[in-house]
């Protein structure tokens, strides 16, 4: 299943690799890491042996830098960090360590803190981190032993070959081509991208990653998984006066803006002091489930009305934004996560689907799973070298998927399994299988709670009162005040994201005819809504059925993936732009 056509008839360069991984977010990083220090303690002790070669090792990353497409404001769980570098605290970039929580439920006049805050979110002992910043010092770890990292490469294509068995096996990735025009004509700076023919290929994309939906759909990896189900969180970065939120202190909301219908919440960071001013860095988000029923739902409007109750307000008066993005999340926990390995790939982070939706945390558990599928790359190379073999054996890749599951992700995923599935009709309801999951070690009532895609609740515009009803604060586009909210295009400005507009699109809207037609009069087109940075718009057109017609602001686009998932007909598919284009979140 590919999605974006390749130039065609043109020679491609071949770059034969022992491991290739796509995607320099915390997994992949520590993927390489734990690879080249697994290499290095075997070649410490056989010293007369010819050594492992780490040479033909590659880590891929889309974005301009490493760190690039990583937002700040994120919390780190230290166990998986412990394990890969137990001094790492010595020398990474941590922001400030967690002393202070609280939990706040919000109506739209009031705020109501819990007398205590549930185990799930209790944070002592994690910290408050800039992802963009730990990334980038990651990567230096990663270079210094000796792995080399492509930065503005993008995986484009899963390459296959026949297996042992006769049967497909993955046999590496194409990167994209560069210096194509939106016409898919090579341009005069044109290159070909490189057919990276690798014995293992471990991806690491993140939520809802390219490469990671061709191979799912190429084994049919979800048909005894539940459904994967997603949050959008759209983030922004404040510069606030000191003593508002001070560092290490972390504020989650739930309620409003949300009903209590919808399932979701909110995150208020302290980050650490600004240099040269008084003030704090300070992060904020809220995070917006894609099973909303009311095609009008804007997560980027969630926000906006979030930070205009009272109790968010008084943080944030005499502030400034400083930084702005969005990102899926994967919500289905352990019921969701498809088979991780196969002949010839691995899944780890968040490509498996590997986040811990009650906890609001995943970069622990993507570090875990990347030092995981090391292990098994390793043996597999172990094994070659020992026998002077250049294949690996696929039963030896297929061990991650039994490390994985003998692992503390499990047993922490596990007491979690039915944690989204439960709020499936509400709040209220799900606050009570809540508490009988956490009495019966997660189980609930059922085993195995149901679950449902969430573009499938997705109901007609016409169920829905005109006025948006007790939803009318989270339809329709934010207006923006210049100072406290903002409008999209303002937002998407504070994101730095940066296309070459002379590039085909990397938003693949297969059947515009349903755009224009059946989705206008069924949804009201939401794509103009759930898409946190105006990628998405009906213009005026009088040759159209309904006098408009979609268009695309790709360049706007910051990579949050939305659109693939939430989309009602699923028409829209996200790949990657050429390699280096995106949001830009250099040093915050």
């Amino acid at each position: 299943m590919i999605f974006r056509k390749p130039v065609p008839n043109i020679d491609r360069p071949q770059m034969e690799a022992d491991v290739v991984i796509v995607g320099g977010g915390p997994a992949g990083m520590a993927c390489a890491l734990r690879l080249a220090q697994l290499i290095d303690e075997w070649n410490a002790r056989h010293p007369y042996d010819t050594p492992i070669t780490k040479e033909n090792i590659y880590l891929l990353e889309k974005a301009r830098e490493a760190g690039a497409h990583c937002l700040s404001g994120a919390l780190l769980d230290p166990r998986a960090m412990d394990e890969l570098l137990p001094n790492w605290k010595d020398e990474a970039p941590i922001d400030a360590a967690v002393h202070k929580e609280a939990v706040h439920f919000l109506t739209s006049g009031s705020s109501f803190q819990l007398p205590m805050v549930p185990p799930p979110l209790q944070d002592h002992g994690n910290y408050v981190i800039s992802l963009n910043r730990f990334v980038k010092w990651m990567a230096q770890k990663v270079e210094d032993a000796g792995i080399t990292i492509f930065t503005g490469f993008a995986g484009t294509e899963v390459l296959y070959a026949e297996g042992e068995d006769g049967k497909p096996r993955v046999s590496g990735v194409r990167t994209d081509d560069k210096g194509v025009d939106k016409h898919m004509q090579p341009k005069g700076n044109f290159e070909p991208g490189y057919d990276l023919q690798a014995k293992v290929t471990i991806l690491a994309e993140g939520v809802r990653g390219s490469l990671t939906k061709q191979l799912t759909a190429k084994f049919n990896l979800n048909k005894d998984a539940n459904p994967q189900t997603y949050g959008t969180g759209v983030k922004e970065l404040w510069e606030v006066p000191a003593g508002r939120v001070e560092p290490g202190e972390v504020i989650y909301c739930m309620g409003y803006p949300l009903t209590s219908n919808e399932y979701g919440g909110a995150w208020i960071y302290g980050s650490k002091p600004v240099a040269g001013s008084d003030t704090n860095l300070v992060s904020i988000g809220y995070v917006t489930d894609l099973g909303y029923a009311d095609p009008r739902t804007d997560p980027q409007k969630v926000l906006q009305s979030f930070k205009q109750h009272s109790f968010v307000r008084r943080l944030l008066t005499g502030g400034k934004i400083v930084r702005y993005g969005a990102k899926a999340l994967t919500y289905g926990g352990w019921w969701a996560v498809p088979p991780v390995a196969g002949d010839g790939w691995m899944l780890i982070g968040e490509s498996a689907g590997l986040l811990n939706s009650a906890r609001l945390k995943g970069i622990h558990l993507g570090i875990k799973s990347g030092m995981l599928a090391a292990e098994s790359a390793f043996e597999a190379m172990k094994q070659a070298h020992q026998a002077s073999s250049s294949t690996y054996r696929s039963a030896t890749i297929g061990e991650y998927q039994n490390r994985l599951e003998a692992s503390w992700i499990k047993d922490e995923l596990w007491r979690q399994r039915n944690f989204h599935q439960g709020f499936e009709h509400g709040l209220w309801a799900g606050m009570i299988h809540v508490g009988l999951q956490d009495l019966t070690g997660g189980r609930g009532l059922w085993e195995r709670y149901p679950a449902k895609a969430g573009h499938e609740k997705m109901q007609p515009l016409a169920s829905m009162p005109e006025d948006g009803g007790t939803r009318a604060a989270i339809i329709g586009a934010a207006k923006g005040d210049g100072s406290l909210t903002f409008d999209k295009l303002t937002d998407v400005y504070y994101s730095g994201t940066k296309h070459d507009d002379d590039q085909p699109a990397h938003l693949v809207i297969h059947d515009t005819d349903i755009c224009n037609t059946r989705c206008t009069t069924e949804f009201g087109n939401p794509c103009e809504r759930f898409c946190p940075a105006s990628v998405y718009e009906m213009v005026e057109d009088a040759s159209a059925p309904n006098g408009k017609r979609i268009s695309l602001n790709a360049a706007n686009c910051v990579h949050c993936k939305t659109c693939d998932i939430a989309d009602p007909y699923q028409i829209i598919t996200w790949v990657p732009p050429e390699g280096g284009g995106g949001p830009n979140y250099e040093g915050m």
